[in-house]
C-alpha cells in the first residue's frame, strides 16, 4: 500500500511502497539526487511533520530558484551546486531538526549550536508554528554562502 510506515525492526520495506521509519520517525529513503527522492522523504514524514516538510521545500524552492536537492543519509540536502550543500532537514522524535552547514555566518544565526563551529540548528516542535519570514531569510543568506561538500 503506498504511503504505509512501518517502525524499524533492521529489514528492509517489503513492498515497493512501503517505507520503513528508522529511529526518531526518520523515513529511509533510498539515496538519490533531484527532486524525487526528497519528495518521497517528505511524502514519508510521519503525522505533523509531513505538512512542515512541505512548507520548508516549497519555502527553499521559493527562496533559492533552480535549487539543487539530494537525498543522502536519510535526509534531504539543499544546494545551490551539487554536491555543495547549505540546508538539510532531518525527523527526530519530537521536532524536525534543520542544519544550516554555515549557520554560525547568518544573521541572526539560528538558536541551537553545533559541536561543529560553522554549524546552526533550528528546531520545529510539534505545533509546527515558526516563523518563516526568518526562516526564508537563513535560507537567502546560506545560500549565498560557500556549500559543504557531501
Amino acid at each position: 500500500m503506498p504511503g504505509k510506515t512501518q517502525k524499524s525492526s533492521g529489514k528492509a520495506a517489503s513492498k515497493p511502497g512501503d517505507v520503513v521509519l528508522l529511529s526518531g520517525g526518520n523515513p529511509q529513503i533510498p539515496k538519490g539526487d533531484g527532486d524525487a527522492p526528497v519528495q518521497a522523504y517528505i511524502a514519508a514524514m510521519p503525522g505533523w511533520k509531513h505538512d512542515v516538510g512541505r512548507r520548508l521545500d516549497a519555502i527553499i524552492e521559493r527562496e533559492v530558484p533552480g535549487v539543487q536537492k539530494a537525498v543522502k543519509w536519510n535526509t534531504p540536502f539543499y544546494g545551490v551546486e551539487n554536491p555543495f550543500w547549505f540546508l538539510s532537514f532531518h525527523c527526530m522524535t519530537k521536532y524536525i531538526k534543520i542544519t544550516f552547514f554555515r549557520g554560525s555566518s547568518l544573521d541572526p544565526a539560528p538558536p541551537v549550536k553545533s559541536k561543529y563551529e560553522e554549524v546552526r540548528y533550528f528546531h520545529i516542535f510539534e505545533d509546527g508554528q515558526f516563523d518563516e519570514a526568518q526562516f526564508a531569510d537563513w535560507v537567502r543568506q546560506a545560500s549565498k554562502l560557500p556549500g559543504e561538500r557531501m
